[in-house]
């Protein structure tokens, strides 16, 4: 191979057919697979393939969704469906869009070690895992979705690269020993040589809008991004993406997930921000599991009832600044300025689930009155909700951290690194064991619960609420101007209050095990409900709310453990 300049190699080699297989021989000695590899179909150590990147497309119309739009569903490949390809999904994205699902999020697919895996130990960046179907099923995926109005947004990783099959440092600087993350070798984004550095990933991020048509890219853990170089790789990413939006004609976003709760991931570029498009809010879920759960071990001994909820449905963050107790400092900056449409909820994630011990889900802990709660005040709140497969539903399998590495080695290491993390929540009895093949099949879903008893009313409540956020316009429009929130701690009750010029609705949750009777400032007039979590036809023991509530400026509800009511406001004609 000729060298060229900043440290590429090339050559031009005729006759080589789509499927034709071949490494990189280095200074005539080690033999390596291509760092920018599109599959690997022998795995991490194997060769790479050449592959043809046509692709028939039927989604020319398609231009993507508004931010405000957006509903999305986390799905892992693995364990979506028994089959654990990209293929078995297709049929199951009709239903996904009848619950009322606008955008599915996929957990990273670029190739790791093995047949399962979470996708953050990837190797290849540029390549699709083989046991999921390879690049040619993820672009059917991604077209199916498209045809049926669904967004598919992909979950990468530019903050490590997994340790098994990880030769990129012998093709350039790729890492730096001057930082360090949780799961591996830093990035160098900004010391020498990091320039073509920066440029491999930008040009992976393209790679998935461009040739397979993301619509939006989920960036794993930015936190453990550093670089305080004058133009921050994220800023520049950002740039990248969003110029390639323009020239496609398409809604492309980035959704950077952290935990330190910094504004500046979203605010715009003019105002020192890195201009990205919308940001996980970790203090939500937060608030609400602890109000549901009453856990306080780890992170949680930070929240402490529903000031904090509503704290957060208010703005967004909880800690703004304040002393965490948890990280032992300061903690977070203003989300005050941050537009709803622009911060992520949830009440259940990968993360927040597959992190726990055993991997339980709400579904597992919770009574049936708090599942639907916790549904009500995710799909009811003036951020873009998330989804976790199988939570529309109340899933019984738990989804436990599962790897299939090669290197024994290593396996121990990770049992180990597991013990350790889960000791600063004192869970300190059996934990899975993450090689072991039972660890994974015990996460995948059984769909066939989704047709019976409580598990089918569910996920009718689910599409329910899904309807009521898209038909009512003050509860589609994702707006902080035009929200009140209040708490009233005697009762742990929770006041919402969301209008815009068409519609106002109230809503009151009630996160509590006893019954209560609390007077409410609800604006003099008639109140039509028009959903009542306590309703037989929810399995509840009967509603105390009337169908219509007339106001004088207060009313006085009775409201059951762990329920809540949505009234709107109506017209004098009706």
């Amino acid at each position: 191979m000729e060298a060229v300049e900043c440290g590429y190699f090339r050559a031009f080699v005729e006759d080589i057919a789509p499927g034709a297989i071949y490494r990189y021989r280095l200074d005539g000695q080690k033999e390596r697979p291509d760092p920018v590899s599109r599959y690997q179909p022998q795995g991490v150590h194997g060769p790479s393939q050449v592959v043809d990147n046509r692709f028939g497309w039927n989604d020319g119309s398609w231009r993507g969704l508004p931010l405000e739009k957006y509903v999305l569903y986390e799905l892992h490949v693995g364990t979506f469906t028994p089959q654990g390809t990209f293929a078995a999904i297709i049929p199951r994205i009709a239903v996904l869009k009848d619950l009322g699902v606008t955008a599915i999020e996929v957990m990273p697919v670029s190739q790791f070690p093995g047949n399962r895996n979470w996708g953050y130990d990837g190797v290849y960046p540029y390549a699709v895992q083989a046991s999921y179907g390879g690049p040619a099923a993820l672009k059917e995926l991604v077209d199916a979705c498209h045809q049926q109005g669904i967004a598919v947004v992909l979950d990468v990783v530019y903050n490590h690269l997994g340790p098994e099959g990880n030769y990129l440092s012998d093709f350039g600087s790729y890492f730096t020993d001057v930082y360090r993350t949780p799961w591996g070798e830093a990035i160098n984004f900004d010391g020498s040589g990091s320039d073509e550095v920066r440029r491999y990933f930008i040009e992976n991020a393209l790679q998935w809008v461009t040739d397979f048509h993301m619509d939006a890219l989920r960036l794993d853990a930015v936190h453990a991004i550093v670089d305080p170089s004058a133009r921050p790789f994220l800023e520049e990413l950002g740039v990248a993406v969003h110029e390639k939006a323009k020239e496609l004609k398409r809604e492309i976003y980035l959704f950077p997930e952290s935990d330190r709760n910094d504004a500046r991931f979203v605010n715009s570029r003019e105002i020192g921000g890195w201009g990205l498009d919308a940001v996980w809010t970790d203090d939500f879920h937060h608030s609400l599991h602890v109000l549901l759960t009453g856990e306080q071990d780890g992170y949680y001994r930070d929240f402490h009832g529903i000031d904090d909820l509503a704290r957060s449905y208010r703005q967004g963050f909880v800690y703004t600044g304040q002393y965490s107790k948890f990280r032992q400092r300061r903690h977070g900056n203003s989300s005050e300025r941050i537009p709803a449409k622009r911060m992520i909820v949830f009440a259940q994630n990968h993360d927040q689930v597959g992190n726990r011990r055993v991997g339980d889900r709400l579904a597992q802990t919770l009574s049936f009155d708090q599942l639907k709660l916790a549904a009500g005040v995710l799909l009811l709140s003036p951020y873009i909700p998330l989804l976790f497969m199988g939570e529309e539903y109340g899933e019984s399998a738990p989804f436990q951290y599962f790897v299939s590495h090669g290197d024994p080695a290593l396996i121990e290491a990770v049992r180990h690194g597991r013990k350790e993390e889960f000791a600063r929540f004192g869970w300190n009895d059996d934990i899975p064991d993450p090689q072991d093949e039972q660890t994974f099949l015990h996460s995948r879903l059984k769909w066939e619960l989704q047709a019976h008893g409580h598990h089918r009313i569910l996920w009718q409540f689910y599409q329910e609420l899904l309807r009521l956020r898209h038909a009512v316009p003050s509860l589609a429009r994702l707006d902080k101007d035009n929200l009140e929130v209040e708490s009233f701690t005697h009762h742990n009750v929770l006041l919402v209050r969301r209008w815009d010029t068409s519609s106002r609705v109230l809503a009151a949750f009630h996160l509590d095990s006893a019954p209560t009777e609390v007077a409410l400032p609800v604006p003099a007039g008639r109140w039509k409900k028009i959903l009542d979590s306590t309703e037989n036809r929810w399995a509840g023991r009967g509603s105390q709310t009337p169908t219509v509530l007339l106001s004088p400026g207060e009313a006085r509800l009775s409201m059951s453990a762990w329920a809540f009511v949505i009234l709107v406001e109506m017209a004098d004609e009706e």
